[in-house]
């Protein structure tokens, strides 16, 4: 069994390696400003699965807070927008990306924050199952969305 905890990505620890899962892991790969720049506006939201025994960075999850339409009323309101989880393969299967979005929620529900939002590849049904098992609904399509063109699947749920 592997030991692992979550806790606050350090920008000045942790940013290669969490470029380093990004670039495994997903298509879409960003440049490290996009990266601090999520950090710098909701620190709290932005967290990392560290491996216990060798220290090694397993998984990351970002978010980052929006005002927007509401998707469960009318009006304008304050949302979390998950940006992106991603956890190395070796690791997967073990809770490390439940357990992210469970520190995310955390985050955002210190700010008061009701409903969040992602976008999931429409093919990527592990990713899909794990939410839906954590609430989160379908909400619309987002045609060629990723910059392949595959549709991603817009998720909401109240928090």
């Amino acid at each position: 069994m592997v030991n692992y905890r979550i806790r606050g990505f350090n920008p000045e620890t942790d940013i290669e390696a969490v470029q380093n899962i990004n670039r495994k892991c997903l298509p879409e790969n960003y440049p490290q400003f996009f990266f601090t720049d999520i950090y710098d506006k909701f620190p709290e939201g932005f967290n990392v699965a560290q491996i216990e025994e060798t220290g090694e960075i397993a998984g990351y999850g970002m978010t980052r807070l929006e005002k927007g339409l509401s998707n469960f009323g009318f009006g304008i309101c304050k949302k979390g927008h998950i940006i992106s989880i991603a956890v190395l393969p070796s690791f997967r299967r073990l809770g490390v990306a439940n357990k992210l979005m469970a520190a995310a929620s955390s985050a955002m529900r210190l700010r008061d924050i009701k409903e969040v939002y992602l976008e999931v590849r429409e093919s990527n049904q592990a990713a899909i199952n794990l939410y839906q098992n954590l609430g989160y609904i379908s909400h619309k399509l987002s045609k060629k969305y990723y910059s392949d063109g595959e549709t991603a699947l817009i998720m909401i749920s109240k928090i």
